[in-house]
């Protein structure tokens, strides 16, 4: 990979930002930078090789930065969510239930034998995409906080789940692997919080804020490589090593100067830089000349919905319902894994993109509606009491 391409990759990403920009339509950056990856990859004018190790290895390290912002994203340390997790892991198992036998028939009906992974992938949320789209629009009240649980405990079983499920006959090795990246991940929670109490992880950032020295974004980063390092040897998605040491730190306490710089690095080049190799990885040309191919798309995003709009029966609104159906993460996941150990059929990693967009295309329409039911007041100008502008009454 030359500079040339990367400017391109880079240049290409802002299709991300500018697609989002209209406010009206919800839209999440990752959908323009997929889109912006298809033009330029195997689908489309073929400028850039996704199969470059230059360019993979770049990609794996934003996915486990992106990975590892969403883990970030997590209210762990929100007391007012605790109440609603066992609602919420009621409300997720249902979801697991209902997507291990919609899976299952999915599989049978196209006869790929993939029904563990289409069973995780139907049960999948994704927090990277539901926490910001419920930050944005500013949806509050307890059944939000029941669906955020949800959507929290939901990401995180798939994720544990998803390299059982996709190589079954391996599932003992990757077992092995995750249990060895949670048990690494809960030590740095212990030493993270020792640091923290004692006040050394203060004096650290007081010198590092005076010195310009970014010390803590070196040693989160060198912590989140070391775990990606663990989890490619322990035959795992890197997936797992970013989103529970983002949850480490979330559990901890994220500086609020260290939030500003993992965000410009991942959201400003590395993040873009992987969703413009997947985009670019993808050739949809296959899935296009595969009509079997794309109806198991549309089965797996229909049914991601079916699953989760289900829980309309236990409860749950269905705007929230098919909010939780959003998913991104695990798909990506299981698309690459699935590739890279050959375990798929042609155009099958395209249909499972396929089927997320339906999901976030699905919760972008369901975010507006649930906008209008679930949104708290936006804050009153400085100097102005609420309710009290120029047109309210006396």
């Amino acid at each position: 990979m030359s500079f040339f391409q990367l400017s391109l990759i880079a240049a290409v990403g802002l299709m991300g930002p500018l697609l989002a920009l209209p406010r009206k339509w919800h839209l999440p950056v990752v959908l323009g930078q997929l889109l912006a990856g298809i033009a330029i990859g195997r689908t489309g004018l073929n400028l850039v090789n996704a199969a470059d190790p230059t360019f993979s290895f770049v990609a794996d390290v934003g996915f486990a930065l992106i990975m590892f912002v969403a883990g970030t994203h997590v209210p762990v340390r929100d007391r007012a969510i605790r109440p609603s997790l066992g609602t919420g892991a009621l409300r997720a198992g249902i979801a697991a239930v209902l997507a291990a036998a919609v899976g299952t028939l999915i599989a049978f009906a196209f006869g790929t034998g993939h029904a563990p992974l289409y069973a995780v992938l139907l049960a999948s949320s994704s927090a990277a995409l539901v926490l910001p789209i419920v930050d944005s629009l500013r949806l509050t009240g307890p059944k939000v906080l029941t669906t955020t649980a949800q959507v929290a405990i939901a990401d995180i079983a798939c994720i544990i789940a998803l390299p059982l499920a996709v190589d079954p006959p391996n599932a003992p090795r990757a077992a092995v692997g995750a249990a060895v990246v949670a048990v690494c991940a809960a030590v740095l929670f212990f030493v993270l919080r020792w640091l923290e109490r004692s006040g050394t992880r203060g004096r650290v950032h007081d010198v590092s804020e005076d010195r310009k020295f970014a010390m803590e974004l070196r040693i989160q980063l060198a912590l989140l490589f070391a775990l990606s390092g663990l989890a490619v040897a322990g035959h795992v998605s890197i997936m797992l090593a970013g989103f529970s040491f983002g949850l480490v730190v979330a559990a901890v306490g994220e500086p609020r100067r260290l939030a500003h710089q993992l965000f410009a690095v991942s959201d400003g080049f590395l993040g873009p830089v992987f969703f413009v190799w997947l985009g670019a990885s993808l050739d949809l040309r296959t899935l296009a000349g595969s009509p079997r191919m794309i109806l198991l798309g549309l089965c797996l995003g229909l049914g991601t919905l079916l699953v989760h709009g289900t829980l309309r029966l236990f409860g749950q609104p269905l705007p929230l319902a098919v909010l939780a159906a959003s998913q991104l993460g695990v798909p990506v996941a299981a698309a690459a894994i699935g590739s890279q150990l050959h375990l798929l059929e042609p155009g099958e990693a395209a249909a499972m993109i396929l089927g997320a967009l339906i999901t976030i295309m699905a919760s972008t329409a369901a975010g507006s509606l649930a906008a209008g039911k679930f949104t708290r007041p936006a804050p009153a100008p400085a100097g102005k009491p609420p309710g009290r502008g120029p047109t309210s009454p006396a």
